[in-house]
């Protein structure tokens, strides 16, 4: 086990492990796999082994991200979970989508059951090995469920399994958990890959879940050659089911281990490094290391105090400005980061001001565009006529006179029958259609299966082509002039020349292999945000959460909205394992930064159209002194100058000064209202601001913003309150009462 500080070499470290491998001790390459988290880390570190030990060999190393590497066994093995070899790759948009379907279906409320939470469900359950029977037989689960007012999550988890299924289709989670099949019911076959694997590197191994984590074992069972890299410092996907335990357990897993500490930082000042230590210090559930570095000492890191979000935006976007006047700095080397996107607003209106450009990661990526994901059901639906979502994508697009009412009648008889929509595309009843419509059914038919007679004639860009003018798609966005339908147009224009480039690179690893549009689809369907390449101009601040900075560096690091309930997020307050996640996220926070870091804070910020007051981030006041520089005191001007760590934090219960009073935005939420200091300070975090006087459990109470709800549960003594309440709008929420702002409904 290799525990790699922030900025220790982690990349430099498993590229010479694997060359070592193959140039020194002889290993053959195809009996190395690699594990990567993105598809850009596993290209990036395969093109760096290349340059050592030549492009032909590092050709044969498996090294990809779980998905990829476990989708490509799976192609090769479908046969033996039930599967064709040619089965679509749901991504999330599809799987809510199909989730809507059912829950429409079952005529549950949608608003109960929304795709969000539902999808989150059964994604925890896939990634902890629960299949859809289990989770029915499941006590706890289904009892979860029911106080929630959900009961019928599991049922909706059995009819999405079993879709998913029929549409000879897999999302995300499955790869990994029918894998995990595959191997436990297969004997013969993880013999094969143990065989195969002799020699097994893990990056970012912290980030990895329940399911992933079996995997890696199972494999590694029979030779033992385990080398996993990480930081536990920087484990920060829980909500994503990462599992810390995994690399804090390694040692316990594996007793012939042995451990390695990569812990000279190459990115950062001394200052930055030595305040990032102090504050990972306070984690109970944590490697120890010390992270130092040889770089300069560096400047101190920079906090400053606005009274409102859109002031906190005026300041960044002026001291960019001003940095970059001063340094020649380019806008590239900048980052905002945030807890939240919603924060981004005032960020960018402030960085428009000053003509700054910028670029928000995480934004609609160019796969998930409406048009893409047009064309992209076509060719789905070409390599997989049995893909449900993409007929019903573009069965009427461009419009055919394939109407909803058309559509709906094929569902409820393929619900009916057991069938597929593409079986009863094909043969449409003349109990249920008209000659016209069977007409129109029977034409689209024949138009995909005339497709599938190029799928193995043709490369992917050839067909591709030939699809966007048959299917008239590239007509219909070329008639429309108007600046989106000319930038819908040009987007289609870019998949395609992203096609040849894929084509012709593929043709050239792979000669005299003909690269078809089902290849370019297994490619496609495995990108993650992060392998989203840069469009046009890249000198641009960027504009992130910090989740998604992960892995990057700057030279300048803004971290905005340092905020008790905001950054530590309220929800992450019910427990120390939370907590101590959010301070992770703010120490890889921190390590994001190579020069410089400001922290900055509101004093009040609009939250759901109301003003309300805030307090500095506890996590500011976990920095050391001597790493900071300080605002004054809030008793003297609003300036940036140096002051005292007791004037700034003294017992947190001074009131912030009154907010600016600013001019409405036009990004303002309608008709909000200042309120008075007094009302606002009545609701300070501090103030035990819900009604709580006559509250037992059973009491009809009201949410600002769940609506109405019923206490369910009671605990701990004021003002540490905590009640579970049940709302039908949102489930079941726990709200420490002293934050809640919950009001009892009089009977």
């Amino acid at each position: 086990m290799v525990i790699a500080g922030a900025g220790s070499g982690k990349t430099k470290v498993l590229t010479h492990r694997i060359a070592h491998l193959v140039a020194v001790n002889c290993v053959d390459p195809f009996n190395i796999l690699a594990l990567t988290f993105t598809n850009k880390a596993s290209k990036e570190m395969k093109e760096r082994i290349a340059k050592i030990i030549g492009e032909g060999q590092a050709r044969n190393l498996w090294m990809g991200t779980f998905h990829s590497v476990f989708a490509r066994i799976l192609r090769v093995e479908a046969d033996k979970i039930g599967y064709p070899s040619n089965f679509t790759i749901y991504d999330t948009a599809d799987t809510k989508n199909l989730i809507k379907s059912i829950v429409k279906e079952m005529q549950l409320d949608d608003k109960l059951y929304k795709s969000n939470f539902v999808y989150g469900r059964i994604s925890n359950a896939k990634n902890n090995l629960i299949g859809p029977d289990q989770y029915l037989e499941d006590v706890d689960q289904m009892s979860n469920d029911a106080s929630s007012g959900r009961e019928h999550i599991g049922k909706i988890y059995k009819q999405y399994t079993s879709r998913c299924f029929k549409a000879n289709a897999m999302d995300f989670d499955d790869l990994l958990f029918k894998t995990n099949e595959l191997f436990r019911d297969h004997a013969g076959v993880m013999l094969k890959y143990q065989n195969k694997f002799k020699y097994i590197l893990v990056d970012e191994y912290q980030d990895t879940n329940f399911s992933q984590y079996l995997i890696v074992k199972t494999l590694a069972a029979r030779y033992q050659n385990l080398c996993v890299v990480g930081d536990d410092s920087q484990s920060i996907y829980a909500f994503r089911g990462a599992n810390i335990q995994n690399i804090l357990n390694f040692r316990k897993d594996n007793p012939e281990h042995n451990v390695f500490k990569l812990e000279q930082n190459y990115r950062s000042t001394k200052t930055i490094v030595q305040a990032a230590n102090g504050v990972i210090k306070k984690n109970k559930g944590r490697i120890e290391k010390t992270i130092w570095t040889d770089n300069v000492q560096g400047e101190k890191i920079q906090v400053h105090r606005a009274r409102s979000d859109n002031e906190e935006g005026g300041f960044v976007a002026n001291n960019i400005f001003g940095t970059k006047m001063n340094t020649q700095a380019a806008h590239s080397e900048f980052a905002i980061l945030y807890r939240t996107n919603a924060q981004s607003r005032a960020m960018e209106e402030a960085l428009r001001k000053l003509n700054i450009p910028y670029r928000i990661y995480g934004g609609l990526s160019f796969y998930q565009r409406k048009e893409i994901k047009d064309i992209i059901s076509y060719f789905r639906l070409t390599a997989n006529p049995n893909d449900e979502e993409a007929l019903k994508r573009v069965v009427n697009y461009p419009v055919r006179g394939i109407g909803k009412t058309t559509l709906e009648k094929l569902i409820v008889e393929a619900n009916r029958t057991g069938k597929t929509l593409w079986e009863l595309l094909n043969a449409p009843d003349p109990a249920l259609f008209n000659s016209g419509t069977r007409i129109k059914l029977a034409e689209f038919g024949t138009m995909i299966k005339s497709f599938q007679t190029m799928l193995n004639d043709k490369n992917a860009y050839e067909l591709g082509e030939h699809i966007s003018s048959a299917t008239g798609l590239l007509k219909d966005l070329y008639s429309d002039k108007s600046p989106e339908g000319i930038s819908r147009y040009e987007n289609i224009q870019e998949l395609l020349n992203g096609m040849r480039d894929f084509t012709e690179k593929e043709a050239e690893r792979e000669e005299g292999k003909i690269i078809t549009l089902s290849d370019f689809l297994i490619d496609v369907a495995l990108l993650t945000d992060a392998d989203q390449d840069d469009e046009g101009d890249n000198d641009r601040v960027a504009l992130m959460t910090i989740h998604a900075a992960k892995g990057l560096e700057f030279p300048y690091v803004y971290i905005v909205g340092l905020e008790e309930n905001l950054f530590p997020s309220q929800m992450s307050l019910g427990s120390r394992e939370e907590l101590e996640e959010e301070r992770r996220l703010f120490y890889v926070a921190l390590t994001r930064a190579e020069k410089r870091v400001t922290l900055a804070y509101a004093t009040s910020r609009y939250r759901w159209g109301d003003l309300i007051p805030c307090e500095p981030s506890r996590f500011i006041d976990e920095v050391d002194d001597q790493f900071l520089e300080l605002p004054q005191a809030p008793s003297t001007s609003w300036g940036t100058g140096t002051g005292s760590r007791q004037s700034l934090f003294e017992k947190k219960i001074s009131r912030p000064q009154k907010p600016l009073q600013t001019k409405k935005k036009i990004f303002a939420a309608p008709q909000m209202k200042m309120k008075s200091m007094n009302q606002a300070n009545s609701m300070a975090p501090n103030s035990v601001a819900s009604d709580i006087q006559g509250m037992t459990v059973g009491s009809e109470v009201e949410h600002i913003r769940f609506g109405k709800g019923k206490v369910t549960e009671l605990e701990g003594t004021p003002p540490n309150t905590k009640a579970t309440v049940f709302f039908p709008s949102a489930g079941k929420k726990q709200l420490l009462l002293k934050f809640a702002k919950l009001k009892l409904v009089q009977q």
